[in-house]
Order: structure tokens, then C-alpha cells, then sequence
């Protein structure tokens, strides 16, 4: 019986009673619930990483502007500025960030690492490190699968949608996964790869859904930069073993907790933050479908 992914503290003790390493327990447990072979899955995850590095070319190279106009080439206009805040990596780690979430945007194809609006931020993080550190594809296939593990324990213990956790479970489980990725790509061993997680998820608590004209565009596209930001801040944290005190499953109990008791107008509702503001309310009357009305409860045919 394959270790079924409930909690990071299981996932190590499985690990080391079995003398498995992280990854061969996600291709165990890949193997024993989907049947795909650890080669189907290898090979599943290389072609998701061709389409990862696909979208950062095309977010770069190709016309980016959204049908609402809210995104409008910003990756290219990021990459493309002569001044870097802090190194010219790091301007490059942020673009390809917003290069990959652009493309979701406007419409075109990527890889939902672990959704369609996070879309942006494992590729930003891995195509930037692979190129740093000349990591070959495949050790990015493998910290691809300490990603998935990752994923597929806070889905369980907390969630992924921000429909059901806000934003911090969307970008925040991203960042997670690109944290946990890039302290495996740099030799962490499993406590440093855990600490990273719990590190990255700490800085993103609280973090609400709130897209403006509930389209995923504003603020999600910005948002996928930051968190890839934090997900390389967390990993360096975490590589010089600076303990994150709370547990890494401590914290994404924490992080469910804050989920279940946000309010609705805070999960993907469009309903309240940046979505209910003045602007942004003018934005969605002026983008969506004008002849739907939303009637008050007491007009609704019953």
C-alpha cells in the first residue's frame, strides 16, 4: 500500500522506514493509484515542463493582451527594463513569472501547477534556476515530483482552490511547490525541503481571492510574481537551515483554519478586496456581459 500523502511528517517517516527517497514515494504512489509506471510519469512531467518553458517563450515573444484589456504585455515590458531592482536574475525570475500567467490570461496553454490561476509561478521559478545552476531536465522532473507531493498533502489537509481557501491556497501552494523544488534542485535534504515549504506558506497566510470583474487577471497575474519572489526567498531561508519553529503540517492546518473561516466575498466571488472597489467595479461593468443582471434574492423566481 502506497503512503497516500497526508501529511508531510508521514511522508518522511515513510520514507525513511521504506529507505525510499521523496521522489520514488510520488512515483509509488503514482504507480499504485493511477497505474501509470514511474517512466508514464516521468515522461507526463517532461512534457508538462516543455509546456512550462513554452508559456515563458510565448509570454515573452508573443502578443500578450488580455480581451478585458487589464493585461497588456507587462511580462515583456519587465523583462525588457534596462534598470534591475536587485540583479538581472531576479528581473528575469519575475517576468517569466508574469510571462507564464499572461499566456493563462489571454487564453493560451499551460501547465496548472496546482491551478490554472498559479499557472505562472513553478515556471517562472524552475526555468530561472535551471538556468542559474545548469540543473539538467532531469532533476527538474524530480523536484517536478517532490512538488506533487507537496501539492497533494495540502490539497488534503488544507486546499488548493481559492474558492475554498482564498488566494493562499492557490499561490501559496504554487509558491510551496516552487520552494520545496528549488531546495531539492540545490541538494536540501528532506527537513530543509520541509522547512522551505512551511517558511513560503507562513508568508502567504490570509492571502484572499479577489479577482477584479471575476476575471483571473487582476490582481492574480502580479500575485504569481510575488510568489514566485517568495518562494526563492523561502528556499534560501530554508537552505541555510533556519528553522521555520512551526512545523511545516502546523502550518498548513493553520493555513486551512484561515481558509474555512474567510468570508465567501473573499474566495474567487469577485465580491469584495480589490474586485469591490471603485475602479474596480467600473472595470466589470465595462468588460462583462451587460445584458445578464444579477437579480436581489427577493426577485429570484423560486
Amino acid at each position: 500500500m502506497a503512503f497516500l500523502f497526508d501529511s508531510f511528517e508521514g511522508w518522511k517517516t515513510y520514507s525513511d522506514t521504506q529507505k525510499m527517497s521523496l521522489v520514488d514515494v510520488v512515483l509509488e504512489y503514482e504507480a499504485t493509484q493511477k497505474s501509470h509506471t514511474p517512466d508514464d510519469t516521468k515522461k507526463g512531467l517532461l512534457r508538462a515542463w516543455e509546456v512550462m518553458k513554452d508559456a515563458v517563450h510565448t509570454g515573452l515573444e508573443e502578443d500578450m493582451t488580455s480581451r478585458s484589456g487589464m493585461i497588456n504585455n507587462g511580462a515583456k515590458k519587465v523583462y525588457r527594463y534596462p534598470k534591475a531592482v536587485l540583479s538581472k536574475e531576479f528581473q528575469q525570475l519575475i517576468a517569466r513569472a508574469l510571462a507564464a500567467k499572461e499566456v493563462n490570461s489571454c487564453m493560451g496553454r499551460v501547465v496548472a501547477a496546482p491551478t490554472a490561476g498559479a499557472s505562472g509561478i513553478m515556471p517562472g521559478v524552475l526555468y530561472t534556476l535551471q538556468e542559474i545552476h545548469q540543473i539538467p531536465d532531469e532533476k527538474i522532473i524530480e523536484a517536478m515530483l517532490i512538488a506533487a507531493g507537496i501539492a497533494l498533502i495540502m490539497e488534503q489537509k488544507a486546499s488548493i482552490a481559492g474558492a475554498v481557501g482564498g488566494c493562499q491556497a492557490e499561490t501559496g501552494t504554487a509558491a510551496a511547490m516552487g520552494a520545496g523544488a528549488i531546495v531539492y534542485c540545490l541538494d536540501g535534504n528532506t527537513d530543509q525541503i520541509f522547512t522551505g515549504v512551511a517558511i513560503t506558506v507562513q508568508c502567504m497566510l490570509g492571502l484572499v481571492c479577489d479577482p477584479v470583474a471575476g476575471l483571473v487577471e487582476i490582481p492574480c497575474v502580479v500575485r504569481n510574481a510575488s510568489a514566485a519572489a517568495i518562494a526563492n526567498s523561502s528556499a534560501q531561508i530554508a537552505l541555510a537551515d533556519v528553522s521555520s519553529v512551526i512545523p511545516v503540517d502546523e502550518v498548513i492546518e493553520a493555513m486551512g483554519e484561515i481558509g474555512a473561516s474567510m468570508e465567501t466575498r473573499y474566495k474567487e466571488t469577485a465580491l469584495g478586496g480589490l474586485a469591490a472597489t471603485k475602479t474596480g467595479q467600473a472595470i466589470a461593468r465595462k468588460v462583462l456581459i451587460r445584458d445578464i443582471e444579477i437579480l436581489p434574492d427577493e426577485q429570484i423566481p423560486s
